[in-house]
């Protein structure tokens, strides 16, 4: 099943970790175009800084810091503050390395100071909060050698430091707040990936569960039907001299078996199909579902097609048995008839109902070996009945035996509750 993936209305206005990688093979995410937009802005204000700062150090009185010993070194400042400026290109990629490598320039230069703020700011929101501490414990260090060797004109000392660990800090919160925001986002969409993954998953299995559900329905409801087909038409083929009125009474046994089945399959179609009702509460087949109350004649189309079945019905109150209770144990005695035509056929059957409310409801077929080499046609199976039975006697919360006895009979017994 193919999912299709939500794609937000301005994919250009999330930044690179917040789109979706259209290569995942790619180590570092693709630059956005909002990526790009504030990439060119960050080198517009470091540019901008730049030059504010080397004219302020070029001029007679100085207003950012004091004035440089030699002015020799205003132009050396303002070339480490464009190489500064420069590498916020590469930012992204390699954002601690450039901190590390920048940050003792900021013990001295001016003109480095905003670049070098803008490349804390994205160590603080591209890398864990361990590495941001450390690259801000190293900014401190810095700013206290700053404030030391070219303190502000107009404050002291500890003034001009400790503008300098508020400039810090804030830079600080505001990353980890932006990072936090992003993690936020990250994490709500992979819970929504999931969802929606769990989502198809639950699908699937809702598919399967109904496919599995629909082969049984259809194992028990046609077995039966085309197990009796079967026999009447081996008596056909086996008995080439039966006069006129038997084959015309044979043909329309088969005729009216066939029709049977048609309905049964035409009925078990339109009850899986129908669910639900159009308000949500189930929906009435179009047909009742065979209940308890159907096994005899179950036994009887048996019977008509030559299977001596004895029926013992031993149950109290059959009216009141549950409809779910009742139609499970009809689909056992099918089942059990149905494989006794198949590997039995000639042996005598016994199909034995027992219990009452509130001890649970008593199933059991059995029937002899046969005896020598049958005539009858070789029905084919699947081998998937007993399965199908087991499955719905699990469900139903009762037990389920089959197999040969201490007598050699094939015994085929289940136990369904009964609530009181």
């Amino acid at each position: 099943m193919s999912s299709a993936v939500a794609v937000p209305e301005h994919p250009w206005l999330l930044p690179g970790g917040l789109a979706r990688p259209t290569d995942p093979a790619r180590r570092h995410p693709r630059r956005t175009t909002r990526d790009w937009l504030v990439d060119v802005l960050c080198f517009v204000i470091a540019l901008g800084w730049v030059l504010l700062a080397t004219l302020d150090a070029a001029s007679p009185e100085p207003e950012f810091a004091t004035a440089l010993p030699y002015r020799w070194m205003i132009p050396v400042d303002a070339a480490l503050g464009l190489l500064v400026a420069a590498l916020l290109w590469l930012r992204r990629r390699w954002p601690v390395a450039l901190a590390a490598a920048t940050l003792p320039l900021s013990a001295f230069s001016m003109a480095t100071a905003v670049p070098v703020v803008i490349i804390y700011f994205t160590v603080v929101v591209h890398r864990r909060t361990a590495v941001a501490l450390a690259i801000t414990a190293g900014g401190l260090a810095a700013n206290q050698v700053f404030s030391y060797l070219r303190p502000d004109p107009n404050l002291s000392y500890w003034q001009t430091a400790a503008w300098g660990v508020v400039i810090t800090v804030a830079v600080l919160a505001w990353g980890m707040f932006v990072r936090a925001r992003r993690q936020l986002i990250v994490s709500l969409r992979e819970r929504a990936d999931r969802a929606e993954a769990e989502q198809q998953l639950r699908v699937a299995q809702a598919r399967q569960t109904e496919r599995t559900r629909i082969a049984r329905e259809m194992h028990d409801v046609l077995a039966h039907r085309i197990s009796l087909l079967s026999l009447h038409a081996g008596a056909l083929e086996f008995r080439p001299d039966a006069s006129p009125h038997e084959v015309a009474r044979a043909a329309g046994v088969i005729r009216g078996s066939a029709h049977a089945a048609l309905q049964d399959l035409r009925e078990v179609i339109g009850v899986l199909r129908a669910d639900t009702a159009e308000d949500g509460a189930p929906a009435a087949p179009e047909r009742p579902q065979p209940t308890l109350a159907d096994v005899p004649a179950l036994v009887e189309e048996s019977r008509a097609a030559g299977v001596r079945v004895d029926l013992r019905n031993r149950v109290g109150a059959a009216e009141a048995v549950p409809a779910a209770v009742g139609r499970s144990a009809y689909r056992i005695v099918q089942e059990g008839l149905t494989n006794a035509r198949k590997h039995a056929p000639g042996a005598g059957v016994t199909v034995d109902l027992a219990g009452g409310s509130g001890d649970g409801l008593t199933v059991e077929i059995r029937n002899r070996r046969p005896v020598g080499e049958s005539v009858a046609p070789d029905i084919p199976g699947a081998g998937t009945g007993l399965v199908g039975i087991a499955e719905r006697v699990h469900l139903a919360g009762g037990r389920l035996t089959h197999g040969r006895d201490a007598a050699g009979d094939f015994r085929l017994a289940a136990w369904l509750p009964w609530p009181a």
